[in-house]
């Protein structure tokens, strides 16, 4: 059986976005792509049940329930008020609009964020054919060398130039977005926000953002809580 786990009571936030809901994910500790909307609602302060799935019981509710909530059988597979949310980052702008914050005010803004998400996306779809390949004793020493450095560099240099990001510490400069938070979590999932964040030395202004994230208070008592699982 998955664990459940209801988080925080109800707030202001949670009658924003018109209710409490239940994110079904993987128990793949505080990684993945389901993370960065946990992520998103710890920030908020959004109240919601946490419902993880072993890797090993996940098959047969793929084949049940998951396949029930969601066609293709992928998570993670949010529930609000009898509706069900798929595809993770268009669960993240569905929230961020009905927040009226997290993806920036005005267009360029939007754009800029959007750039930036899709960047991490696509670093993340290399990281996992690379982490979860047959062969990972090859392939993810060659990404870590090749393509990790590529889309680090990238991000690193976008963010130094462009004249929102010089603004502050975040993408859009001073407040943050659901991009800030894809950006960070796939900077975790590689193990580059931990031990003193040895592996961004030579990235300062992604170490900025990172820094910037985790002092958020919302987040800052998340990190330091039991409901974060490294």
């Amino acid at each position: 059986m998955p664990s459940a786990k209801k988080i925080r009571s109800p707030s202001a936030a949670n009658d924003a976005i018109g209710g409490v809901p239940t994110l079904h994910y993987y128990d793949f500790q505080s990684r993945g792509r389901g993370q960065v909307v946990r992520l998103l609602w710890e920030d908020a302060g959004i109240a919601y049940e946490d419902v993880r799935y072993s890797f090993e019981e996940f098959p047969e509710a793929k084949r049940t329930k998951i396949s029930d909530l969601n066609p293709t059988g992928n998570i993670p597979v949010i529930e609000l008020n009898g509706r069900i949310l798929t595809q993770s980052y268009a669960i993240l702008r569905h929230f961020a609009r009905l927040l009226g914050k997290y993806d920036g005010e005005t267009e360029e803004e939007k754009y800029w964020a959007d750039a930036m998400c899709d960047i991490a996306i696509d670093w993340r779809s290399l990281f996992i054919q690379a982490f979860f390949s047959p062969n990972q004793s090859e392939t993810y020493p060659e990404h870590q060398k090749n393509t990790r450095a590529h889309y680090l560099s990238a991000l690193e240099t976008h963010l130094k130039s462009n004249e929102l990001s010089q603004k502050g510490p975040y993408v859009i400069g001073k407040e943050i977005t659901y991009a800030d938070m894809v950006i960070y979590q796939i900077c975790h999932d590689e193990n580059l926000t931990q031990d003193g964040r040895k592996g961004l030395k030579e990235y300062p202004r992604l170490m900025k953002l990172v820094d910037a994230l985790e002092g958020r208070e919302n987040v800052k008592e998340f990190l330091a809580s039991d409901r974060y699982l490294g």
